[in-house]
């Protein structure tokens, strides 16, 4: 079996690629700080405990499991924290990211798979966004992932690191068997929360802003299944091993859902109500983001397989009722 290292590969994004990396042949090898990661997300390779900013950490590592490539996930995503607190993002984020892709150079690892966002966007000029979109960011969170884009692309040139970008739009959803689910905390995902709040687990759910130019008020966004998120990392890593060349792409289903959409989808799903009130918007939020993908589909062949609203918020009910409760 091939080994991968998958940085944060702990969390909810990275545990479900690890699975898929281990069911096309690939041996992950977990390293996450568990600031945020679990434990018994971790089931399908080893767990290092340790940190990315941490050099003889990474040596340790690479020289005991010699991955050949790294799919990096490893990061702070708090928006509103960002803003708080900026010194801790580019610390850990930029900085962070900049000793990992130093040890990868010294270490002779030349893939790197990097898991980006839409927030290198910032408000959009139109939609749906495609690559070339202007990149401007509105928070130190966006800024971060924008600093190691840039980042990636200086140490390709200068030492022929080969890089895929990935920049995903809303993930959500669970594993469709029901190993791996979202479990953050705090939990700030508009569908997590508005699940805890249908089962009485949480607060109701507060919807920032109705009077957006949208069909009914509310921001709309692309939710992209994670288990589908996971399969293009995969298929990225596949390409890059192939000899593409370098570039950034977008992932999301070129499907925008509003929040009161998604609110009337778990309704229907979970059959019962979701308690939630209406609150004032949350300064920054642009009225819609959703991807042009194409880019990601004609390169990795990648389609995604579980697209609608109602099959992404099952598999995340599923798990919020059950599996969710076994790990913390």
């Amino acid at each position: 079996m091939i080994p991968v290292l998958v940085t944060g590969g702990a969390g909810y994004i990275g545990s479900h690629t690890c699975k898929v990396l281990a069911q096309a042949g690939y041996r992950p090898i977990v390293l996450d700080n568990l600031v945020y990661g679990h434990k018994w997300a971790v089931c399908w390779g080893p767990l290092e405990v340790g940190d990315i900013s941490d050099r003889a950490c990474l040596d340790a590592i690479i020289a005991c499991h010699r991955p050949e490539a790294v799919i990096h996930f490893a990061a702070y995503a708090y928006v509103g924290e960002s803003v708080r607190d900026p010194g801790r993002y580019y610390r850990n984020n930029v900085a962070g990211t900049l000793t990992l892709l130093e040890a990868m150079r010294d270490h002779g690892i030349a893939h790197l798979i990097f898991s980006s966002t839409c927030a290198t966007y910032g408000i959009p000029d139109q939609t749906p966004i495609t690559e070339d979109h202007p990149q401007r960011p509105i928070n130190p969170y966006g800024a971060s992932k924008l600093m190691v884009e840039r980042m990636l692309a200086d140490f390709g040139q200068a030492h022929g690191l080969g890089w895929v970008v990935l920049r995903y739009f809303n993930a959500a959803g669970a594993d469709p068997e029901g190993e791996l689910g979202e479990d953050h905390d705090p939990e700030t995902h508009l569908i997590p929360l508005a699940i805890q709040a249908a089962l009485g687990q949480g607060p109701r759910l507060e919807v920032f802003g109705d009077d957006y130019p949208t069909p009914d008020g509310s921001c709309i966004r692309d939710y992209i299944h994670v288990a589908d998120l996971a399969e293009a990392h995969v298929l990225a890593l596949t390409y890059l091993r192939n000899g593409g060349a370098s570039r950034a792409l977008n992932l999301g289903t070129g499907q925008g859902h509003s929040v009161l959409e998604v609110i009337a989808a778990i309704e229907r799903v979970a059959g019962r109500p979701v308690p939630y009130a209406l609150g004032p918007r949350r300064p920054g939020d642009p009225p819609a983001l959703y991807a042009d993908a194409t880019k990601a589909q004609a390169l990795l062949g990648w389609t995604p397989r579980y697209p609608e609203l109602d099959t992404i918020i099952e598999h995340a009910w599923r798990w919020h009722q059950g599996a969710g409760t076994k790990g913390g």
